[in-house]
């Protein structure tokens, strides 16, 4: 470990959409910005095939495409883009001091935290091996690719609902796979899933395999609580079982709500810790879009850049 801290205007921790569009603008106001990536460059977008809802690309663009560009975009800008995943965090007095696997300190006057979240999937090899393959964790993003086909969406709650029912206007037919035998969804989106006409529901089902061939996703090999198994032949599978936001690292300084997600004050990307800012997925339990994730690193850009100026 270096035993000199390296003395950095503004660090930012994640390379997704948010913190690369929070180097753009940061290094653009002649702000000092360095920039770790983390365990997974460009983050969730480089498990996206085909990224057709992002303004600017008409023809759409690869999730890794994309990536590339505002990598490249905020490195022009002057942005000191480095490997590495912050091991240790202490916020509790500025300058904030962070630890990079393990060795080298970093003192920051200011700090943008953008390391997202994660999906939550079942865990299965064939879930794995076929990701970005008609697997995803994204109806919003991948919806449209399945337009006329029969899908099957995995969870019982508002999320699930609601990406049921958006499928539901894209696809055939949406197999909706329910643990229980009932929805942990609100009244009102239980009842628009169950009046769809679009969607059937499997209740007190669980998914022992997703089926496949050479070019993707073919069906799903299910079993219900009696252990009887049934296959489904669908060309999407769709999980909405949740995500985990990649926050741990803060949590002992930073307040989070009830999942974990970084809280931030209204209308901005301030936490409750002046100086520390939180954009994109890891502190967005909603939207969890990539125009999203980019138009809050924007925010905390502004944000930190009126803090370090004392504007």
């Amino acid at each position: 470990m270096n035993t000199t801290p390296e003395k950095v205007k503004c660090l930012i921790i994640g390379g997704g959409p948010a913190g690369y569009t929070a180097g753009i603008y940061t290094s653009r106001a002649n702000i000092q910005t360095v920039l770790y990536e983390g365990i997974q460059p460009g983050g969730q977008l480089t498990t996206t095939t085909e990224v057709e809802n992002f303004p600017g690309f008409p023809e759409g663009i690869s999730g890794p495409g994309l990536m590339t560009l505002m990598q490249k975009q905020a490195a022009r800008f002057g942005v000191d883009i480095r490997p590495g995943t912050i091991s240790h965090a202490d916020l509790l007095k500025r300058p904030f001091t962070l630890t990079v696997d393990g060795e080298h300190v970093v003192e920051a006057e200011a700090l943008i935290i953008a390391t997202g979240a994660t999906a939550r999937y079942l865990g299965l090899p064939s879930e794995e091996r076929y990701r970005g393959q008609g697997v995803s964790a994204c109806a919003t993003c991948d919806g449209f690719f399945y337009k006329g086909q029969d899908v099957a969406i995995v969870g019982g709650g508002d999320t699930a609902c609601e990406e049921a029912l958006y499928l539901a206007n894209l696809c055939r037919k949406v197999y909706m796979i329910v643990r229980r035998n009932v929805l942990r969804a609100s009244k009102t989106m239980q009842q628009r899933v169950l009046k769809n006409p679009n969607i059937e529901m499997l209740w007190e089902h669980q998914t022992l395999e997703i089926l496949g061939e050479t070019n993707g996703v073919t069906g799903a090999l299910l079993v219900d609580k009696s252990g009887q198994q049934r296959k489904i032949a669908v060309q999407g599978f769709f999980l909405a079982i949740g995500h985990h936001p990649n926050a741990e690292l803060f949590t002992p300084a930073l307040h989070t709500d009830e999942l974990g997600y970084l809280k931030t004050q209204p209308g901005t990307t301030q936490t409750n810790i002046p100086g520390v800012f939180a954009a994109g997925d890891v502190s967005d339990p909603r939207y969890r879009q990539a125009i999203t994730a980019a138009a809050s690193g924007c925010m905390a850009a502004k944000d930190a850049e009126c803090f370090l100026t004392g504007e």
